[in-house]
């Protein structure tokens, strides 16, 4: 773009933010406007040519009555017209003094002859609010924004003039124009059929296996940028060209999960779509996947003994009335594993440990959740326990940080005492020989 483009661009763009903020109405009165003004400055337009009022009606485009033939009547040599019309106006803002008034007016004249030219490229249709493509829920935007960038063809969605649909599901932006061209399918239907991550670092397979062509779309792609450039995406490793592959960027399930590393990286826009979707769902199995990172990583040690203990204070709170209707559990509504499970994270959950975001907040609730039982709640207090080896003491509770609990009948004593102890579980004891009993007089009576 050379640098008169680039201040023409600027002016409009300035002139369309205006617009957009003017409304439905004051914007159909700005085109009405514009229509008297052409008529009245096609000298200015093309200097050198003279036209009457009578001859108004055959101006390049500007007159109203040209362009409201019914679509479809339009022939080629309309838009090339108006496409002079446009360069012309172009030249004269160029050379008419700058930020003077002359210049102003004219660039609204070129907006509005772009206008029209769009409407002839674009014709303006009954277009649905809904439609179904490849998986995607694709729903009409309302907005004006040009802020928006088609996903497709890579352009600028000018909202004022043009009908563009994002995807519900996978947020997937488009002209209408472009939605017959679509060939990517819904992000998350993939999310729904295969939810797990890439979990080797970086997977590279070279650009001769892609056979030097996109890994989506199939375009010519190398390294030197001929035809188009070939851009890695660091979460697949495959080549991507530009068109599919934008620099977004994002943070790495592997590299999180191998090197404890959470900086950004390149990828492209499906895996873009694909890691944001897949950022709340729980399905790294640390323990499993590197059960090493806990030697190393003292936050995620800490992590997991909140969640062990949030697990234990579950039974007290599904038991109890006050804490049903305080509805206490729902402090964790936006991580619901964590009172299901202590082994499973979510890649967010991984980004709040590391800022130490995630720590702050559960230790706040995990207070709370014990202040409820030991404090304020008769009956939960009345589930609690007394150590039996050494019958001392306040009452003990399986989430208390000096306490052990027997996995087999999770009767809680203190640390010390049931590691000192050389003895059974007296609670273990006492269900076994009742246990015999029970045995012992089945088989008298029989």
């Amino acid at each position: 773009m050379s640098k008169n483009d680039s201040l023409i661009a600027v002016l409009i763009l300035r002139c369309l933010i205006t617009l957009s903020l003017l409304g439905t109405t004051r914007l159909n009165s700005f085109n009405m406007f514009c229509s008297e003004v052409y008529a009245e400055a096609r000298p200015e337009v093309f200097p050198g040519t003279r036209t009457h009022s009578s001859d108004r009606t055959m101006d390049l485009g500007l007159a109203e009555d040209h362009f409201s033939r019914p679509v479809g009547s339009f022939v080629a040599s309309d838009i090339e017209q108006l496409k002079l019309a446009i360069e012309e106006c172009k030249k004269l803002i160029l050379e008419l003094p700058e930020h003077s008034e002359r210049q102003k007016d004219n660039v609204v004249k070129l907006i509005h002859l772009r206008l029209k030219l769009q409407e002839l490229k674009d014709p303006e249709e009954d277009e649905p609010n809904l439609r179904v493509l490849l998986e995607h829920r694709f729903s009409k935007e309302k907005s004006k924004s040009v802020k928006q960038t088609c996903d497709k063809c890579s352009t600028i969605i000018w909202g004022l003039i043009q009908t563009w649909y994002t995807c519900t599901g996978c947020y997937y932006r488009c002209h209408s124009k472009c939605m017959n061209l679509i060939t990517k399918p819904c992000v998350r239907s993939k999310v729904s059929h295969q939810s797990e991550y890439e979990l080797s670092i970086c997977p590279e397979i070279g650009l001769d296996r892609q056979d030097y062509r996109c890994a989506e779309c199939r375009a010519q792609i190398s390294l030197r940028g001929v035809p188009s450039e070939a851009r890695q995406c660091d979460y697949t490793g495959q080549y991507y060209c530009s068109t599919c592959h934008w620099n977004d960027t994002a943070v790495i399930p592997a590299r999180v999960i191998h090197n404890w590393e959470f900086e950004s990286r390149k990828v492209c826009r499906s895996s873009m779509r694909y890691l944001a979707l897949m950022m709340s769902r729980p399905v790294l199995r640390l323990k499993e996947i590197n059960p090493l990172l806990f030697n190393f990583v003292e936050e995620l040690v800490e992590i997991r003994k909140l969640r062990q203990d949030i697990l234990l204070m579950k039974p007290y709170f599904i038991t109890c009335k006050e804490a049903m209707e305080a509805r206490l559990l729902l402090q964790l509504q936006d991580r619901q594993h964590f009172v299901e499970n202590d082994d499973m994270y979510s890649l967010q959950d991984l980004i709040d440990i590391s800022t130490g975001r995630l720590s702050c907040s559960l230790t706040e609730i995990h207070t709370t959740f014990a202040k409820h039982i030991k404090l304020d709640c008769e009956r939960c207090q009345a589930k609690g326990f007394v150590c039996e080896l050494c019958k001392e003491g306040d009452i003990l509770f399986p989430f208390d940080s000096h306490t052990s609990v027997c996995h087999d009948c999770s009767a809680v004593f203190h640390r010390d005492c049931y590691f000192d102890n050389s003895t059974t579980c007296p609670r273990c004891a006492r269900m076994t020989e009742r246990k015999q009993d029970e045995e012992e007089l089945d088989v008298k009576e029989s």
